[in-house]
């Protein structure tokens, strides 16, 4: 990924991240069952990228399924990859599957 985005262990961890970002956040979903593991790793890139873009005006988190089941539970994510936009941790907007650089942009305007 071109800029650091945060991969929390534990749904602590992720509560945490979302408590001290000043700005909205972008939680991406990801997973590591066979079927996932490709299309996951695919979007690392074009998380990456939005991540540098928008730089001050939101925080990315690349969030494992099964390291934070509750932050999964609580946003309705049921499959990876998923991207949930949440501000002050209340979702805005949410998406599955694979998607361009120009799509999640398109997902994240409306509400930054």
């Amino acid at each position: 990924m071109a800029k650091p985005v945060h991969q929390p262990r534990e749904d602590a961890e992720f509560d945490f991240i979302l408590r001290m970002s000043g700005v909205p956040v972008l939680a991406y979903f990801t997973g590591t069952w066979p079927k996932a593991i490709e299309p996951c790793r695919a979007m690392d890139l074009v998380v990456g990228g939005i991540a540098d873009e928008y730089t001050g005006r939101l925080t990315a988190v690349r969030t494992d399924i099964t390291r934070c089941p509750a932050a999964t539970e609580r946003y309705g994510v049921t499959g990876a990859p998923s991207y949930v936009l949440l501000k002050e941790g209340e979702a805005v907007a949410h998406a599955t599957g694979r998607m361009t650089t120009a799509e999640l942009r398109e997902l994240l305007n409306g509400h930054l």
